[in-house]
């Protein structure tokens, strides 16, 4: 995977040619390359030949819409996914997120932050180094703390030997959290630690990830995260 490199390949999904040429010239301009898929099924198709770097993928698709694609993506992968919908309910957002999505933009857009969107997610693909770890978690590039354990070159999540698939913004989230044991951390905080672009990212986006990170923990015995009821959340036992 290219990581915030204009080389990066992105697969525009949506069933309006319009839209899709607009995001392809604007991201064309902006230095990445662009595939492109009309409806769910050749996203599919496209993904699993072209293996792109980042989705820009429509929810409102005849079929199989933007929803499907994204959960038949996240049995495999973690590749982010930006979602496009014309419709901005909280509850279409939260769905999205909650679906595994790592950012969602609503039509009509403007392409310029839809670009600075993509470099943002892209960016949150390079390991942000912490003061805090080990000589050998420097050394192996890991974060550990108990039964957790983080793989920052290879962004693979463990609770003990079993792998947990995350998704960019989720491994984000639990990094940010491992960087400092015992801290609580507001959403705030949380927003510029694992997005790193606090104007477009709300507190009902922060809970909704968390409670997916600790569906997924779950799902092997781990319960890796502790709310703090009116300030946020810390990292928990991890025994």
């Amino acid at each position: 995977m290219v990581t915030g490199s204009a080389k990066a390949t992105i697969l525009v999904v949506d069933d309006d040619p319009h839209i899709r040429e607009v995001v392809r010239f604007a991201l064309r301009k902006a230095g990445f390359e662009v595939i492109e898929a009309h409806d769910g099924a050749q996203a599919l198709e496209r993904f699993a030949a072209d293996s792109p770097d980042l989705l820009v993928l429509d929810i409102m698709m005849p079929e199989m819409d933007g929803t499907d694609v994204c959960r038949e993506i996240r049995k495999t992968s973690r590749t982010p996914i930006i979602f496009l919908s014309s419709r901005d309910e909280e509850i279409d957002r939260i769905l999205g997120l909650e679906l595994g999505g790592d950012d969602y933009i609503t039509k009509p857009f403007s392409p310029r932050e839809l670009v600075a969107r993509i470099r943002a997610v892209l960016r949150r693909l390079v390991p942000e180094p912490k003061p805090e770890a080990s000589a050998k978690a420097a050394k192996t590039n890991t974060l550990e703390h108990h039964q957790l354990r983080l793989d920052m070159d290879r962004f693979e999540a463990f609770w003990g030997q079993q792998q947990v698939v995350l998704t960019v913004t989720e491994f984000g989230l639990l990094r940010t959290l491992m960087g400092y044991p015992g801290k609580v951390f507001s959403r705030d905080e949380l927003i510029d630690g694992a997005y790193g672009y606090n104007n477009v990212v709300t507190d009902r986006t922060v809970d909704s990830h968390i409670r997916r990170l600790r569906r997924k923990f779950a799902d092997v015995g781990g319960e890796p995260i502790e709310t703090v009821h009116g300030v946020g959340y810390k990292l928990g036992a991890c025994r």
